[in-house]
């Protein structure tokens, strides 16, 4: 399947206040995520409380220990919600 891809503004918002060496490694793995953001290597998997928060199944990927990237599918489309530690799933 050929992903599309949109961010909203709350994760460039989060994007711009990562340090340099995290936004480094997430433009890394941003790479794969783009070719498929279900790829084993990224580890992602549903978020129970922010699915039922937004009405719809959303997902986080691992970009690093403790930085998640979290996202939803709407068709094709790929939109990434927010990015940071596992503090977002709360």
């Amino acid at each position: 399947m050929k992903y599309r891809f949109r961010a909203t503004r709350a994760f460039w918002r989060s994007f711009t206040k990562l340090p340099a060496q995290q936004q480094h490694r997430a433009r890394e793995a941003f790479v794969i995520f783009k070719q498929n953001p279900f790829d084993s290597r990224l580890g992602a998997h549903k978020i129970q409380k922010l699915s039922a928060r937004y009405g719809r199944v959303v997902y986080a990927a691992e970009i690093e220990a403790n930085l998640r990237v979290v996202f939803y599918m709407d068709g094709n489309m790929v939109v990434t919600i927010d990015i940071g530690s596992h503090d977002l799933y709360r």
